[in-house]
């Protein structure tokens, strides 16, 4: 192996002529490719296409949307998985609404140590989008319309202790570092928006991306920031 590795730096460094000579043929197979014609490779790339959205939409209604509506609490009519099956970490208790919408790469988790259970409730009409985390400390309320951006990350609980001696003993985070998160009917959190618990955001309000809200926002507000404030009042 040692002797391929030495080869292939002798190669790559290109000090004598057989290997710049190498190192020419090794870039033309790299970048070798058959011709393309457009008729052909149209055809086929519809094909490709068509029968990945079929095999696609037969798993999600086969498989992925049976094995995680087990998991709620209520039939979730018009659910809508994107891609396969979110990750769902802890005892979390889970109620959906019609019509939610929810990326296969985004992340549930429930407070394991939390009495009574962790529960995520989620209104109607709702997005849920990439790799957003819901971390369920006691409880999250999504209301209906609500839209979640890619990345959003509603932290209802740290996961770890503040104190560095019981940190390091891997012991569970307090009582009192867990709390609910409410947003309120047509909320929309921008892309990379970060909810702390003990946080409601009010009805209509838009929070910028980016942002890290760790005090409630009224509704119809227009907020961003680290910490997030409201900026302006929205008008209907």
């Amino acid at each position: 192996m040692s002797a391929v590795l030495a080869l292939r730096q002798h190669i790559k460094a290109q000090e004598t002529p057989l290997a710049r000579l190498a190192w020419r043929g090794v870039k033309a197979v790299r970048g070798a490719r058959m011709p393309m014609v457009r008729p052909l490779h149209r055809a086929l790339y519809a094909l490709h296409t068509g029968l990945r959205g079929a095999l696609s939409q037969a798993a999600r209604a086969l498989y992925w949307t049976p094995l995680f509506l087990s998991r709620c609490e209520t039939p979730a009519p018009g659910l809508r998985l994107e891609g396969g099956m979110p990750f769902i970490s802890g005892p979390l208790r889970l109620r959906l609404g019609r019509d939610v919408r929810l990326s296969a790469a985004s992340t549930l988790s429930a407070r394991p140590t939390s009495r009574p259970q962790p529960l995520l409730e989620v209104g109607d009409n709702v997005d849920i989008g990439w790799q957003t985390t819901i971390a369920v400390g006691t409880r999250v309320v999504l209301g209906h319309n609500v839209r979640l951006a890619g990345r959003n990350f509603l932290a209802g609980y740290p996961g770890h202790p503040l104190d560095p001696s019981a940190r390091a003993a891997g012991l569970a985070c307090g009582d009192d570092q867990a709390g609910d998160i409410v947003l309120e009917d047509d909320v929309w959190l921008g892309t990379g928006v970060t909810v702390l618990a003990g946080v409601t955001i009010g009805r209509g309000t838009v929070v910028g991306a980016g942002s890290v809200v760790t005090k409630s926002l009224p509704s119809m507000v227009l907020a961003a920031g680290n910490p997030c404030r409201a900026i302006r009042v929205l008008e209907v």
